[in-house]
């Protein structure tokens, strides 16, 4: 019997015990729960459903749908999401600096009068599961930022800030959102503007614009974006009336102007109406915005809008060229050979000159400026003139591409040109141009259309030797005369013929410029004549033990501006070679001797 009793005495004390720790693991511990005691109510968010504000005759109800507030009544509208946030704040962090108990209440019938919260014409009411009563706003105290408040099913009566009051003593306007749309400008995907001059309507495809009407061309993103916050960033100065009644006065039964906002997939449209100005705001304008059904003054500024043309909006870069896709560019011009550059990784090479390397540095130059360059005007939206812009025999072509390798369910093998620009005729500083086959004929600057290189040569890289000063085996000068080197036993640098000691330093310091030599440019066209009528030195050098691979550079007569022409035995082209590196060239490499010490003539003896 006795350990019967002992069992279950064990089995409750474990029931108990396991009770306490559920209950205690749930419920707050105590400095939370002493928190919570001194907080007027415990604001449970997630159950929040609505808000009903009761002043006096007015009352103003607002609801929640997801993460977004309306106001219900006395108008329908979009709320201020601001104005609830800070209110719902204030009602979290609402403590009770004192509390009357409702014996004390009950002890003294005038209290609640006195304190008028018998009637009160302020009330709040939260909507919700487990919501509180609703909460009865009376007088203020005589402490400042002190008032009395209640709950209707008690006469419990605290004593409190006045803060929740002062965001609840609004009339029904002050809870109307004044952002004028919650669209954002990058939900847009499409714009109809109507004015007095005609209709414009605007597509975007992509991350890019384009007009669509009157004319189809390509849209300045960031211009069409500005024109979009426009109306999206917009601010509510005053509201006037539902758009229901006559809108006449408003000079809305007629309006200005109009532009309507639609999102991916949406075919109806958020469309702000432009009517008149009023008498007594002129830095105003009345408008209509479908989407909440009302009249409303907008800064005047907003009408800028209906100025907007086509001109106004179109892109003025020249060209969009797709970098990512690159792999050719293709240059053709009269009377010259075709440059062809194919990108290889991440440098770029010439396939018609044996797979050179390209100058990579003047290729991304090259993008660099067709990204930024603008036209400098539309010259014609119909191009059925070409040949009087000289476009019918381009003085310049270029051709982007991409290219594949090999057959793929996306493309077959081969370059697949996807852009192509034409330059025609020239005229003061500007060319014409047109771009692929768009109907358009713009102007472009000369400098720029001058600045494309259009012999295969410009494009050689600019390092013209790429050895090691240690790899040079053999090394012939030749100026007035020739020197010829070879390296000695030590490494040193001996004449082949003998004579004078070699200036080490000095033949260290030529081939320290040779083997890193760099062009200043390449130069295109046939070589002038005077470029190497009267050579200034020829340098020969061999990498290779057997002396079997040689290199031999030419320098010939002045190319202006202190530099000189330059070419390379066995290499096309002819480039400019700078002053510094020519006069490193020629640097003394053999030591002069010394002169003999004159003898003075002997005295005669007296």
């Amino acid at each position: 019997m006795k350990s019967r009793t002992t069992l279950l005495l064990l089995a409750a004390a474990v029931v108990l015990s396991v009770w306490i720790k559920f209950f205690e693991s749930k419920g707050p511990n105590t400095e939370e729960a002493k928190r919570r005691s001194g907080q007027v109510l415990n604001l449970e968010r997630d159950k929040l459903e609505g808000l009903v504000i009761t002043n006096g005759n007015e009352k103003i109800e607002l609801r929640r749908t997801g993460d977004k507030w309306r106001l219900e009544a006395p108008i329908k509208d979009r709320a201020d999401q601001a104005a609830i946030e800070n209110l719902l704040s204030d009602l979290d962090h609402w403590e009770k600096d004192e509390t009357i108990s409702a014996k004390e209440v009950e002890a003294d019938k005038g209290r609640l009068a006195e304190y008028d919260l018998e009637k009160p014409k302020l009330r709040l009411k939260l909507l919700g599961k487990d919501s509180p009563p609703e909460i009865l706003f009376g007088k203020e105290a005589a402490l400042e930022g002190r008032m009395y408040v209640r709950f209707e099913n008690s006469k419990d009566t605290f004593l409190v800030r006045n803060t929740v009051r002062n965001d609840v003593i609004k009339k029904a306007e002050e809870f109307r959102d004044r952002k004028l749309t919650d669209l954002t400008a990058a939900q847009v995907a499409r714009i109809v503007l109507r004015t007095a001059a005609g209709e414009m309507e605007l597509q975007k495809q992509g991350d890019v614009w384009e007009i669509v009407k009157p004319l189809r061309t390509r849209g300045d993103s960031q211009k069409i974006t500005d024109l979009i916050a426009q109306v999206t960033s917009a601010r509510i100065q005053q509201f006037v009336a539902d758009d229901r009644g006559d809108l006449q006065p408003y000079g809305l039964a007629e309006p200005r102007g109009s532009i309507t906002l639609f999102k991916q997939e949406d075919k109806e449209g958020q469309t702000l109406q432009i009517g008149a100005a009023p008498e007594k705001e002129k830095d105003q304008v009345y408008a209509r915005f479908s989407a909440r059904s009302f009249v409303y003054t907008l800064p005047k500024k907003v009408e800028e809008i209906l100025n907007s043309t086509p001109a106004d909006l179109r892109d003025r870069h020249l060209v969009r060229i797709d970098t990512n896709n690159l792999d050719r560019i293709t240059i053709e011009a009269p009377a010259k050979p075709q440059t062809v550059l194919a990108r290889k990784d991440q440098a770029w090479m010439l396939p018609g000159r044996d797979n050179q390397p390209a100058n990579l540095a003047e290729v991304t130059r090259l993008l660099d400026t067709l990204k930024n360059e603008q036209v400098t005007r539309f010259v014609e939206d119909v191009a059925s003139d070409l040949p009087k812009y000289g476009l019918d025999q381009p003085q310049l072509k270029l051709t982007f591409s991409s290219f594949a390798s090999e057959n793929t369910a996306e493309s077959n093998a081969g370059e697949h040109p996807f852009a192509t620009l034409i330059f025609g005729k020239t005229e003061g500083e500007e060319v014409f141009a047109r771009v692929g086959e768009e109907p358009f004929i713009v102007a472009v600057r000369r400098a720029f259309v001058e600045g494309i290189f259009t012999d295969p040569a410009q494009w050689q890289e600019l390092a013209i030797f790429k050895v090691k000063p240690e790899e040079v085996h053999r090394l012939s000068v030749t100026t007035q005369s020739e020197i010829v080197l070879t390296r000695g036993p030590n490494k040193e640098w001996i004449a082949a013929a003998g004579g004078p000691p070699v200036t080490q330093v000095n033949v260290q310091s030529l081939l320290n410029t040779l083997t890193k030599l760099r062009a200043v440019r390449w130069i295109g066209g046939p070589t002038p004549p005077q470029a190497f009528e009267r050579v200034q030195a020829q340098i020969s050098f061999t990498t290779s033990p057997d002396d079997k691979v040689a290199h031999k550079l030419i320098v010939g007569g002045p190319a202006g501006e202190g530099m000189w022409y330059a070419r390379v035995e066995g290499r096309d082209g002819v480039f400019i070679l700078s002053n510094p590196d020519f006069n490193a060239l020629r640097l003394p490499l053999m030591e002069t001797p010394a002169p003999s010490p004159s003898v003075p003539p002997a005295t005669p003896a007296p």
